[in-house]
């Protein structure tokens, strides 16, 4: 049996073939150890999985410790830094403003809320004693606020949604829904940078956020958020865009956020207790502000639903 002749001569082209034989090759690096980046991401997701199926009981607590060590994790760069932060004591407060939501709800982290600002406002003023000068006062006063803000107050919004059980859907429902659009805008983020990304969105603040990789969160964001408001919250599809597009840009400007803060502190990652992902803090630092506007919308949606 002759094998089959070719269609070129001596001294002419091969014809180009029929089909690609490359894929398109990815504009952009990943940036990190993806290997371990994917085996990290499986153990932290069965995690929320446990908590979310338990329930509110296994919920806040795991909450509690990712804020708790977002926490350590900050004020330890801080204090590497120069910055004079009380970090014990912001830990304990920072707890205290989570676990008063759960017999007071919004009143009860408000309340906490205030009462640590105060406590951090006089820690300032006498830290060093009754007869030595304040220093870096304002400075370190607005540092410790800015960070009970960022992580124990939105942190808390978090575990808040899991008490949202309005219109006959349970809470976990509430989880799951803001769960999703949280992995949507990182994945289409992600996925939509390193193969297109060209046009960075902040250079000076985050060199490697691009407008592709925001496109491809907005998208995947939508998607989620009507397809979780119309099969898991029964709610109007059209709240489901919203929800998209408030979580990729809060979750967007978080990031953003912790790049700057990171820039000051001439830092890569908050710590490396996350192999592949850095510190707590590097993976919640676009989910906490998300996590405040997705409490505010969810229960917009749960009241409109109830009505």
């Amino acid at each position: 049996m002759s094998l089959p002749r070719t269609h070129t001569t001596h001294g002419a082209e091969a014809a180009p073939s029929r089909w690609p034989t490359r894929a398109p090759r990815p504009k952009n690096k990943a940036g990190r150890n993806l290997s371990a980046a994917i085996a990290t991401g499986v153990v932290l997701g069965a995690l929320v999985i446990a908590a979310v199926w338990i329930g509110p009981v296994a919920w806040y607590p795991l909450v509690a410790v990712a804020v708790a060590l977002a926490m350590w994790e900050v004020m330890t760069r801080l204090r590497e830094a120069g910055y004079i932060q009380p970090r014990t004591l912001l830990i304990i407060l920072g707890q205290a403003m989570l676990w008063l939501s759960v017999p007071y709800g919004t009143s009860g982290l408000v309340a906490g809320f205030a009462f640590t600002v105060l406590v951090v406002m006089f820690w300032g003023m006498f830290h060093r004693g009754r007869h030595s000068q304040p220093e870096n006062y304002l400075r370190d006063t607005a540092v410790a606020i800015f960070v009970l803000a960022w992580i124990p107050l939105f942190g808390t919004f978090a575990a808040m949604i899991s008490g949202i059980t309005e219109a006959g859907v349970d809470g976990s429902a509430y989880i799951i829904a803001f769960m999703l659009c949280v992995v949507a805008n990182d994945v289409g983020g992600y996925a939509a940078g390193v193969m297109f990304g060209s046009h960075p969105m902040a250079p000076a603040v985050s060199p490697n956020k691009s407008w592709e990789g925001f496109a491809g969160s907005l998208v995947a964001g939508i998607i989620t958020g009507v397809l979780v408001v119309a099969l898991l919250i029964h709610g109007p599809w059209w709240m489901g865009i919203v929800l998209g597009v408030a979580l990729v840009i809060c979750a967007t400007m978080g990031d953003l956020v912790e790049s700057q803060f990171k820039r000051e502190l001439g830092i890569k990652d908050m710590s490396h207790l996350l192999p592949g992902h850095g510190g707590i803090m590097d993976r919640l630092d676009g989910m906490l502000p998300a996590a405040a506007a997705t409490y505010i919308l969810l229960t917009t949606i749960s009241l409109m639903n109830g009505a």
